[in-house]
């Protein structure tokens, strides 16, 4: 039986869709193998517009600490996302939008006409806390970046991540940090330090 031209365009057509949709649902669920850099890139530049913030007086301790409970919010997505081993397309759009969210929300807390002083004791243990977030998650993205962490690896280490910045979020809630909680999170931050050492050499 011959077919007419319009019946071959048609079934090219078919065959051309059915293959546009079937690549479409491949792009929508295949893992980003740089999707685990790409957001702990983002963490590193978080946590610098936080301690910038706090060391400028745009940020009070109260302001930081509020930030800090977005990012272990964060930090558990992650987690949670890598813990298989691979991030889906998925999971890095809802942590990318998480990301976003949180970029306006270190925004607004710099520009609400709220200050701070960078010079109190409580907002300098809060700097030097959120600094060592920074170090700890650049450490973790060069990790990555070398190849000396697995994805599965850095979500251990993002789940660490989020503990700290939950201890941080904690002791920052009342505008105050003390001394003893200074040195409750500092422990925290030698531990997560140890960790990801090993991690990175095991």
């Amino acid at each position: 039986m011959k077919l007419t031209t319009t019946k071959i365009a048609r079934q090219i057509s078919t065959v051309f869709l059915s293959a546009l949709i079937g690549s479409a649902a491949v792009a929508q669920t295949a893992p980003d193998p740089l999707a685990t850099q790409t957001y702990t890139q983002r963490d590193i530049n978080q946590q610098q517009r936080i301690e910038n913030g706090l060391r400028d007086g745009s940020l009070n301790t109260r302001e930081a600490a509020r930030l800090e409970r977005g990012e272990a919010r964060i930090d558990r997505m992650q987690a949670n996302a890598a813990r298989d081993g691979s991030v889906s397309a998925q999971e890095a759009a809802r942590i990318s939008r998480a990301q976003n969210a949180e970029s306006r929300q270190i925004f607004q807390e710099r520009h609400d006409g709220q200050q701070g002083n960078p010079n109190s004791a409580s907002s300098e243990r809060m700097q030097a806390d959120v600094q060592r977030n920074l170090n700890q998650e650049a450490r973790i993205q060069q990790g990555l970046q070398s190849g000396s962490l697995t994805t599965r690896e850095s979500a251990g280490l993002e789940r660490g991540q989020a503990r700290l910045a939950s201890a941080e979020a904690r002791a920052g809630r009342d505008g105050y940090v003390g001394p003893r909680e200074e040195r409750h999170i500092q422990r925290m931050e030698n531990n997560q330090s140890a960790r990801i050492y090993s991690r990175k050499h095991n």
